[in-house]
């Protein structure tokens, strides 16, 4: 009888979750999950304050990837809201402006015909190194100082934005938009939200049907190179294939020093109105001295009836682990972690592949590629996918 090919999924969240799923679809595998916390599906996991549904961020399903939102709809029914739209409010112009910036934002400023000058003389040609040389590049120092520079700094907890020289990430789509551009937040892609009031928590059920999971454990290291680990206190087991989900630097106990992580202070409010928000605006960014960064108004995305409507604020903090730093240092950090990964041990997700960038949509296609790797007997290690290599980053 051909022997069962042993995986193990280190952390419960989309990334594992995915992973759970697709791979479970091989046959002959067996499957262990192993969650440090009490409940399945982390961020995106569906919790109720005030009788409204929200998730951590809110967590709304954003892709260019069909593959990958077929696959998701077809499971989770998902209702598209690619009519959404951002705004920020920029307190010097005690002004609301589209995020991410339209020209026509710029005939409502009061320092319109500098900020024009600026984007007239912009050198087109220019190879940024940081940041801020980015943002200035783009749309000139007075857009930059209005719109960029304080939020990110507290975004990031850093004293100056030169400190950050990844920029990829920055912008939603486009530095400034044309006039005649829509005002919707992302274009070319699919924005969406599961219709179920529970978001995406039924998919976790589905995700684990035909895998042991264990919840409120841990994982410790016994044999890298021969992918032995120890579960709880139970004996050690050697596995065929390891999917980590989880910052490597924990699941290899900091030998080569901590990577940084931002974190989230979420302030739920129930406010006593049925919309808060303009029709169509999910967001409101802050690019102040306010300490939050930004404000969402749930059901927007949830579509909840309710005659109140629930507000969550975010606030950057070192709560958590949820941000990777955009910091090549901190990239090759990584990277180094990852590199000692032996055959048929992979990292994944936001946290495992140590990418801020990296959203629900990448989280299960980098599960597809797995699945792809052991079907086609072309077992790899590290950070699947193209799209998430360290060479690009660093």
């Amino acid at each position: 009888m051909k022997k069962k090919t042993k995986i193990l999924i280190i952390g419960g969240g989309m990334a594992g979750l995915s992973c759970s799923h697709l791979l479970s679809q091989i046959p002959e595998t067996e499957i262990i999950l192993v969650e440090q916390n009490s409940y399945l599906g982390a961020g995106v996991k569906t919790h109720w304050w005030g009788g409204h549904p929200f998730t951590f961020g809110p967590r709304y399903f954003l892709t260019k990837k069909m593959e990958v939102y077929e696959y998701f709809n077809k499971l989770i029914p998902l209702r598209t809201c690619n009519d959404n739209e951002f705004i920020s409010y920029v307190e010097q112009d005690n002004q609301f402006y589209n995020y991410p910036l339209h020209l026509d934002d710029v005939e409502r400023m009061p320092d319109k015909d500098k900020i024009k000058e600026e984007l007239k003389n912009r050198d087109t040609s220019f190879s940024p190194t940081n940041l801020e040389d980015y943002w200035i590049g783009s749309v000139g120092k007075t857009l930059y100082d209005k719109v960029i520079n304080k939020y990110n700094k507290k975004m990031w907890q850093v004293e100056d934005n030169t400190e950050i020289d990844t920029f990829s990430w920055s912008p939603k789509g486009a530095t400034i938009k044309d006039k005649d551009s829509k005002k919707r937040a992302w274009d070319g892609a699919i924005n969406a939200y599961p219709y179920a009031k529970d978001g995406y928590n039924q998919y976790f059920e589905i995700a684990t049907k035909d895998v042991k999971v264990l919840l409120n454990s841990s994982v410790k290291i016994v044999d890298l190179k021969n992918k032995i680990f120890k579960i709880n206190d139970n004996d050690d087991e050697k596995f065929d294939i390891v999917i980590s989900s989880s910052s490597p630097d924990l699941i290899m106990n900091n030998v080569y020093g901590a990577l940084p992580y931002i974190g989230r202070d979420i302030h739920n409010l129930v406010m006593p109105m049925e919309f808060v928000l303009p029709k169509d605006i999910y967001f409101v960014y802050y690019p102040n001295s306010e300490k939050f960064t930004r404000i969402a108004e749930y059901k927007k995305f949830t579509h909840h009836k309710s005659p109140t409507s629930l507000i969550g604020f975010e606030i950057p903090s070192l709560n958590g682990r949820h941000y990777p730093l955009p910091q090549k240092k901190w990239h090759r950090l990584a990277k180094k972690y990852i590199d000692d990964f032996p055959e048929g041990m992979y990292s994944v997700g936001r946290n495992g592949s140590y990418f801020y960038s990296l959203d629900i949509d990448d989280c299960i296609y980098q599960a597809m590629l797995i699945k792809k790797d052991i079907e086609n007997n072309s077992i790899k290690s590290g950070v699947p996918g193209d799209d998430y290599d360290f060479n690009g980053r660093i």
